[in-house]
C-alpha cells in the first residue's frame, strides 16, 4: 500500500501510545511499511484482548494490560499493577505470596521469563516481588523472591538476568541438605541501575541506586550507589561520580 495510507496510520498509532503514558516521544521507525505495521497492529490487538480478560482477575489494574500467548499467571487475584502492564511471550508469573506481586506504571516482563515466590504445592509461601515505575525485567529472567525483591524505579535488565533472595543452609552433614531448609534475604536493586545481560543477584544483596553491572557478573555484595561494577563475585571497577 502507498505511503497515502501508511502515513496516517502511524500518525495514529504513535498518537495512541503515546496517550497511554508508556513511551510519550513514542516513534515508529521511518522504514517500516505498511505490511510490518499490520503484523504489528494484529499481534498487539491480540495481546489486548488477552489482558482485558487477564485483569479481571488480577488484584488490581490501574490501566491498559497487555498479555502475550503462552503466558501462565497463577493466582492472579495476588498480583497488582498499574497502568500499560505488558507481559510478553510464554512468562511465567507465580503471584501467590505474602506481599504479592505489585507493579507501577509501565512495566515490561520480557518473553520467557519466570517470578516465582513460592512453592507451586502450597508450602512455604514467600514474601514476593515490588517493581517499580518504568522497569523492565528482561527476556528469560528468572526473579526467586521467596525473600522480598524490590526493583526501583527506571531500572533495566538485559536477558537471562537471576535475582535469588534464598539459599539453601547446608551447615549440617548428617542430613540430606534438601531437609535442611533454606535462608530468605531481601534484594533491593534500587532506582536507575542497569543490569547487564546475565547479571546474577544473590540473597541480601543492594545495588545501589544508578549503578551499573556488568554482563555476567555475580554480585554477592552490596553496590554502591552510581557505581560500575563488574565480575565473579562482583567488584567495583570506579564511580560513576
Amino acid at each position: 500500500m502507498g505511503k497515502a495510507l501508511v502515513t496516517p496510520l502511524k500518525s495514529a498509532v504513535q498518537q495512541w501510545v503515546q496517550r497511554q503514558g508508556k513511551q510519550r516521544s513514542f516513534q515508529f521507525d521511518a522504514e517500516l511499511e505498511m505490511q510490518d505495521l499490520s503484523e504489528l497492529a494484529v499481534r498487539h490487538a491480540f495481546w489486548l484482548v488477552r489482558g482485558l480478560i487477564w485483569r479481571l482477575r488480577f488484584g488490581h489494574s490501574a490501566g491498559m494490560v497487555m498479555i502475550a500467548s503462552g503466558t501462565h499467571i497463577r493466582h492472579p487475584r495476588c498480583l497488582r499493577v498499574g497502568k500499560n502492564f505488558i507481559v510478553e511471550d510464554y512468562v511465567e508469573i507465580m503471584a501467590l505470596s505474602r506481599q504479592g506481586i505489585v507493579c507501577g506504571n509501565n512495566v515490561t516482563i520480557g518473553a520467557f521469563s519466570t517470578i516465582k515466590p513460592s512453592s507451586y504445592y502450597g508450602r512455604n509461601l514467600g514474601e514476593g516481588l515490588r517493581i517499580g515505575n518504568n522497569s523492565n525485567i528482561g527476556r528469560y529472567a528468572y526473579i526467586g523472591c521467596s525473600g522480598l525483591v524490590t526493583i526501583g524505579d527506571n531500572v533495566m535488565m538485559g536477558p537471562k538476568v537471576s535475582i535469588f533472595a534464598e539459599n539453601h543452609n547446608f551447615d549440617a552433614i548428617d542430613r540430606p541438605m534438601h531437609q535442611q531448609g533454606v535462608t530468605r534475604q531481601p534484594v533491593v536493586i534500587e532506582h536507575d541501575c542497569w543490569l547487564a545481560s546475565g547479571v546474577t543477584i544473590l540473597a541480601g544483596v543492594t545495588v545501589g541506586r544508578g549503578s551499573v553491572v556488568a554482563a555476567g557478573s555475580v554480585v554477592t555484595q552490596d553496590i554502591p550507589p552510581f557505581s560500575v561494577a563488574a565480575g565473579t563475585p562482583a567488584r567495583v571497577l570506579r564511580s560513576r561520580t
